[in-house]
């Protein structure tokens, strides 16, 4: 049996990393009491909260909190038309958060994650370990079999090329979970009691070429490498898609990583997943999905992007040029989809303009 970490007593952290630099973005229906437990590590930081469903409803913010908060009247007014890009009754509005944030940097926490413990049983603070992954270097190049060879007590292994030694830069941190792991419906259901009590003390560089399932409860990013990519695409209501808003985000910003030789870190931290949803509504969000999944993945695998395409903007309208070529024989959603992605870098580069010189 795992149980979340009693933060109770824990003073607010005084000098937290990347004050200044960092965003957290939470995507809500509800109440954010979850956040009294996250009080110690996540107070000192600003909150953008991004409210799903009802706009009228009042969503309550634990006292102390630095936060803004936008619903879907704030979404349309600010975007206008574009806003047809911001998924509705979904977890994937939340990258309207990354889109106004102007922060370096940004940690996204779904309010069902708790904070976990450690083998010895402290309490993880998830937020510090991901500024930690995305400060240092990753290896897409050459696996090293220590795993992260910039950690404390750790290093390059013998027959590790020193030519590759200086790493790339770490555009994404990937952390996981304890007690309900993320599962896909199928597997939900024929394992409903499965709880993850596995603590892996480890980080890694996801390889070069090599595709994820980025899961959005648990994450961190770089938002000046990687923040254009990060569209968590149209899902939820009036889609004929859910549940995979971040898996789609992931492979998008993998084959755009790869490109633009910068890394994707996964591992620690873990966070405490308290509740699993219905496998019975998962299954009517992702059967699709799963159906589908068998020929997008082979499509992200042999996406090629052209050499003048060198920013991330770029690399993004490339890349729906050939969502819209190769996959919306598959469904018409896709082509739909591909002109979502390019709104949505419209939308982006409204919000964010270019520093002129």
């Amino acid at each position: 049996m795992v149980d979340p970490a009693n933060t109770v007593g824990i003073p607010v952290n005084p000098t937290p990393l990347l004050k200044d630099e960092l965003d957290i973005v939470i995507p809500t229906i509800r109440n954010l009491d979850f956040l009294e437990m996250w009080r110690p590590f996540l107070q000192p930081y600003h909150l953008i909260i991004v409210q799903d469903g009802d706009p009228t409803k009042k969503i309550h913010v634990p006292e102390g909190y630095d936060y803004e908060l936008y619903n879907r009247n704030d979404i349309n007014r600010i975007l206008g038309p574009k806003a047809s890009c911001i998924s509705f009754k979904d977890s994937a509005c939340r990258c309207f958060g990354y889109m106004v944030s102007k922060k370096k940097y940004i940690f996204t926490i779904d309010d069902d994650c708790f904070v976990a413990k450690d083998p010895a049983g402290k309490a993880v603070n998830a937020l510090e370990q991901h500024i930690k992954n995305l400060l240092c270097p990753s290896t897409p190049l050459f696996f090293n079999t220590l795993y992260d060879p910039y950690r404390e007590g750790a290093d390059f292994v013998r027959g590790y090329p020193f030519s590759l030694r200086e790493g790339v830069s770490t555009a994404v941190s990937h952390g996981l979970w304890l007690n309900i792991p993320d599962y896909d419906a199928p597997t939900q259901l024929v394992k409903p009691k499965e709880r993850n009590a596995r603590y892996v003390d480890a980080v890694m560089t996801i390889p070069k070429g090599t595709l994820f399932p980025m899961c959005g409860m648990n994450l961190a990013f770089d938002r000046d490498l990687i923040g254009p990519a990060m569209y968590f695409g149209l899902m939820g209501d009036g889609q004929p898609i859910g549940r995979y808003d971040d898996m789609w985000a992931g492979w998008c910003i993998k084959v755009i990583c790869d490109h633009l030789g910068l890394g994707v870190k996964t591992g620690l931290p873990y966070i405490y997943h308290s509740k699993a949803s219905n496998p019975f509504v998962n299954l009517k969000k992702e059967y699709k999905g799963i159906f589908w999944q068998e020929d997008i993945i082979p499509f992200f695998q042999n996406v090629k992007l052209s050499k003048e395409a060198t920013t991330v903007q770029q690399c993004y309208i490339e890349l729906s040029k050939m969502v819209k070529e190769k996959l919306s024989s598959l469904d018409p959603y896709f082509d739909k989809l591909a002109d979502a992605m390019v709104t949505w870098i419209k939308a982006w580069d409204e919000l964010n303009p270019p520093a002129t010189a």
